[in-house]
Formats: structure tokens, C-alpha cells, sequence
């Protein structure tokens, strides 16, 4: 089961991504584009839109559109996760809004040979 604070370790972990707090919940940023957040027992993730539109469909006990101006963002039940698959969520949200030339190296690096 995921909980906040593994959200918060990946999240702090990735390139130029930092914490704030916006009345009195945490957001997770790459300048001032958000990327994630916590919004009472759920995390608020930006997902690819075909991606997310995937998981409402095949699992929308664990994730559900979240509509946010004109952008969907999706609502997260972290406890319907484990670690590693709420990390590959985090990392997919912070490619969304960090520049290509910043995520292109770091997404790189994930997937070389050891």
C-alpha cells in the first residue's frame, strides 16, 4: 500500500521539483506548474490524457477524473497502490509539466542497462 510520504520521496527526488504548500496542503512543482498534490485522503496526479483515460476505465475504484479549469487531472486512492507503481505515476505527472530537456536525460536513465 502507497501512502504521502512515498508520493513525497519520488516527488522530491525528481529534477528541479520542489514542495509548497497551498492552504495547507501539499503540491509538488517544477517552478510554478504543479505536477501533483495531496487534497485530503487523495492525491491529485497530472497524467497523460490517453493514460489516465485508460485507468478511469479499468479501474475507477482507484483513479477518477478530476477536472481542474480545462485540464482533467486525476484523483488517486495512494491505498489501491504499491510503492513502485504510485513512483511510475509520480514520474509520469512531473514529465507532463518539467521541460523535454530536463525529463528526456532523466527518463533516459531510468531505462538503461545498469
Amino acid at each position: 500500500m502507497a501512502t504521502f510520504d512515498d508520493l513525497r520521496a519520488v516527488a522530491l527526488g525528481l529534477p528541479q521539483a520542489e514542495e509548497i504548500s497551498y492552504r495547507g496542503e501539499p503540491w509538488f512543482n517544477v517552478g510554478k506548474r504543479t505536477f501533483a498534490l495531496m487534497s485530503g485522503p487523495r492525491a491529485i496526479l497530472k497524467l497523460d490524457r490517453g493514460h489516465q483515460e485508460l485507468l478511469f476505465e479499468i479501474r475507477p475504484e482507484t483513479f477518477q477524473p478530476c477536472p481542474v479549469a480545462t485540464v482533467k487531472w486525476s484523483y488517486v486512492r495512494l491505498e489501491d497502490l504499491d510503492a513502485d507503481e504510485l513512483a511510475r505515476l509520480v514520474v509520469e505527472a512531473w514529465s507532463q509539466v518539467v521541460p523535454k530537456k530536463v525529463s528526456r536525460p532523466y527518463l533516459a536513465s531510468l531505462t538503461a542497462p545498469a
